[in-house]
């Protein structure tokens, strides 16, 4: 893989990847897994919580979802032309890092302009969550992208997928067993709490 592009033309047969290698690339995708698990379990009602109308709340997750569809066929096509999946997938992981922490870490924008209206509040959100879901593409399509370029051998190709899709289901599992032991140490104080724990707990375990 040279200047961080490939083809099949390049790749000689190869012997089957080892084990190591094979974790590696599987356990690359983590972030992604955990942090959308969380994205499409708990935004919505965690916008609702904090004081956003429905409305918003949905305006936000579609910003984020409309980003994510754009950004997916973007970065596909520079991706093909100009290779680089590490810097893709670095760069990518990277916004996914700070916008997800932006996100259920307050309202910055609201921070920085100093109030905290309805409508600073819905555009903040939804700037940080495009920004999540540029990120989420990124990451995902340059990883994706990196198995053709690992090995051409086929038995190598189906490890290098099949681990990713497992790290995806310890990743999903992981997440809502923590939320689990959580909202059993953390004691709700109000009905509402009690709804909402309850409902998550409900979510976590149909997901999983």
């Amino acid at each position: 893989m040279a200047d961080g592009k490939c083809g099949e033309a390049e790749l000689e047969v190869a012997e089957p990847l080892g084990r190591w290698p094979v974790l590696s690339y599987g356990v690359g995708h983590m972030l992604n897994d955990i942090t959308s698990a969380c994205w499409f379990t708990y935004l919505l009602l965690f916008l609702q919580e904090i004081g956003l109308a429905p409305r918003d709340a949905a305006i936000v997750m579609l910003s984020g979802q409309v980003a994510d569809g754009l950004m997916t066929i973007v970065a596909g096509e520079m991706i093909d032309r100009f290779g680089r999946f590490k810097l893709w997938h670095i760069g990518g992981s990277v916004l996914v890092g700070i916008s997800f922490s932006s996100v259920f870490g307050g309202c910055l924008l609201c921070t920085i302009l100093g109030t905290d209206s309805y409508l600073v509040r819905t555009i903040g959100y939804s700037f940080f969550a495009a920004v999540f879901n540029i990120g989420w593409a990124a990451t995902q399509v340059s990883h994706m992208s990196m198995v053709n370029c690992m090995t051409s051998n086929p038995t190598s190709r189906v490890a290098l997928a099949s681990c990713r899709n497992a790290s995806t289901m310890v990743a999903n599992l992981g997440l809502y067993g923590i939320a689990l032991a959580v909202f059993g140490i953390v004691k709700a104080k109000t009905c509402a709490d009690i709804v909402v724990q309850v409902t998550l707990s409900k979510s976590a375990l149909s997901s999983a």
